[in-house]
């Protein structure tokens, strides 16, 4: 059932992937998704040492028997811990998929095929993708203008986006921005990918870390309750309108500096996803989080995604064969 290369390359049994969410995405929830079929990437650069991140991995990996993922960061600003020592982390860990974002990962590619790690480079553009190609990449991301997080200069979505990137290059393509269920995994694969990745939805599990006050404003939030921000900087991110998002478009809309954003934008969320205080920093977050109405398990937001996935595919072969 929806098997794809991306299924086979991971060895998972559903094209269903939570991409690596820092602060938030620690062992419960990423042991979670590889016991619902799925695979999840827990993000390095949520862990100022590299014995916590060690013991972090360890703790998932007790917790299932499935693949465990690993975020590496490249982008200067996330970088906690050298990239070299997390690349050590993985190859010494035995972790099957390392998922790369941010910067070229030209630097890594050889020691992380080296240590038997498959490499998926997150990109926000089809150009990339063919970059990511051309080093070595055994799969490519590409994430949409609707994503959480860094969705890229261009503001291109993903309807487009995807199908561009699937005629650009020969590996896997993946598509994230903008997908919360089984409309938008079959969606996806008919738009050439071969599995969806989900950030923001998964955020709304209860698997997930996170204050009870974050995960109702995920269900209460429209689609129209995100802000694109940073763009002045050329490091846009699509972030939940709040009091500090909206301070930072108006330092914008009047020509500030990098300097005077610093303070600002500074900081991981702990205090909105652990303490629930939603006004006190930046919290990345997809539009898609309109379409999220429930804090369901990991486990039943996969199943449930599965079978409305195969409920979709019966009406679409339904209409096709009565046109």
């Amino acid at each position: 059932m929806f098997q794809t290369r991306i299924t086979k390359l991971f060895n998972i049994k559903y094209p269903i992937i939570c991409g690596g969410l820092l602060w938030v995405g620690r062992a419960e929830l990423i042991a979670a998704v590889a016991n619902a079929g799925g695979l999840g990437f827990m993000a390095a650069a949520t862990f100022q040492n590299l014995d916590d991140l060690r013991a972090e991995i360890r703790k998932a990996r007790d917790l299932t028997d499935g693949p465990i993922g690993l975020n590496i960061n490249l982008f200067p600003a996330m970088r906690t811990q050298p990239i070299e020592a997390w690349v050590e982390i993985a190859c010494e860990e035995k972790i099957p998929v390392v998922e790369t974002s941010g910067h070229s990962p030209e630097a890594i590619v050889a020691p992380l095929h080296a240590g038997g790690v498959k490499i998926m480079h997150k990109v926000a553009g089809a150009r990339y993708a063919r970059t990511a190609e051309r080093l070595g990449c055994d799969a490519v991301c590409v994430v949409g203008y609707e994503c959480g997080g860094q969705p890229g200069m261009d503001e291109v979505t993903s309807l487009v986006l995807v199908p561009a990137t699937v005629d650009a290059v020969s590996i896997p393509v993946v598509a994230a921005g903008g997908f919360a269920d089984g409309r938008g995994l079959v969606a996806a694969l008919a738009l050439g990918a071969e599995a969806v990745l989900m950030g923001t939805r998964f955020m709304a599990t209860k698997e997930c870390r996170g204050h009870p006050a974050w995960k109702e404003w995920l269900v209460n939030a429209a689609e129209t309750d995100t802000a694109y921000i940073l763009k002045s900087i050329n490091n846009p991110s699509r972030v939940a309108k709040n009091a500090v998002a909206a301070k930072v478009m108006e330092m914008e809309a009047r020509g500030t500096t990098l300097e005077e954003l610093l303070p600002i934008i500074a900081g991981q969320g702990g205090a909105v996803f652990d303490d629930g205080k939603l006004d006190s920093q930046l919290a990345r977050v997809g539009q898609v989080v309109g379409l999220i109405h429930d804090v369901p398990t990991v486990k039943e937001f996969i199943d449930r995604t599965v079978e409305e996935a195969v409920q979709v595919r019966e009406r679409l072969n339904a209409a096709i064969g009565s046109a």
